[in-house]
């Protein structure tokens, strides 16, 4: 485990619990702060220049949400997803993105599904950006979740989608998994276009499926991923 200390960064200027909070989540979701790391109260309130109780309040939020943990004798770290939580993590996933995708051929307006589409094509457009991808991947899908109109669904997926933080830097940074994305997602939008609810339902959960795979690969590959349940999810 190594402790976060990391360069003062100006990109957040945090004097609320919200501002700990953002720069923190942003730091995990990149990787900057990997699984194990030990997050420290003084250290942070010092990058961030503010009391330690904010910092303190943005801990327990990130707690309760699952994506830090605190051992006894070690503090506060990031949590770590064992093999058995990603797989009923993204077991979820199928599920919700694929009843999102049934629902969206039948609710979806003809302007939200060529938003779709057009969102896909940026994608395609921008191919080797990672940073540029994972901001129009998560548009995709989040437009996608909304066309269902289902506002259940909605805040589930959501749930869902936080905890997956965890799992740091997107595979989409990797030029061959870009395309595979681009190519399921059009599978998808034409399912959608043909109002054709089965179908939409089953190319997202192909591309569930492949995202599965990628993010096993991906983890194994880098060692962020523990094979034992030591903690449980909120």
């Amino acid at each position: 485990m190594t402790d976060a200390t990391r360069p003062d960064t100006n990109s957040v200027t945090a004097s609320q619990p919200v501002g700990a909070y953002a720069l923190l989540l942003q730091e995990i979701t990149s990787g900057r702060l990997e699984p194990g790391t030990r997050i420290t109260e003084t250290e942070l309130a010092e990058r961030l220049q503010m009391s330690r109780t904010p910092v303190r309040e943005a801990l327990r939020r990130l707690e309760a949400e699952g994506l830090v943990t605190h051992k006894p004798r070690v503090g506060v770290i990031v949590r770590q997803l064992s093999y058995s939580e990603l797989m009923e993590l993204y077991e979820m996933r199928w599920v919700l993105e694929g009843t999102a995708a049934r629902l969206a051929a039948r609710a979806a307006s003809d302007v939200e599904i060529e938003e779709l589409a057009a969102i896909n094509d940026e994608m395609a457009a921008c191919a080797g950006d990672g940073a540029a991808l994972y901001a129009l991947n998560r548009q995709f899908h989040t437009t996608l979740i909304a066309a269902a109109r289902n506002r259940y669904l909605v805040k589930s997926v959501r749930s869902i989608e936080l905890t997956l933080q965890i799992l740091g830097p997107t595979p989409l940074r990797e030029m061959r998994r870009a395309q595979e994305v681009i190519a399921e997602h059009a599978a998808v939008v034409e399912a959608l276009r043909a109002r054709d609810g089965a179908g939409a339902e089953a190319a997202m959960r192909a591309h569930m499926d492949a995202a599965q795979r990628t993010r096993l690969r991906q983890l194994r590959k880098h060692g962020r991923l523990s094979e034992s349940d030591d903690s449980d999810l909120p």
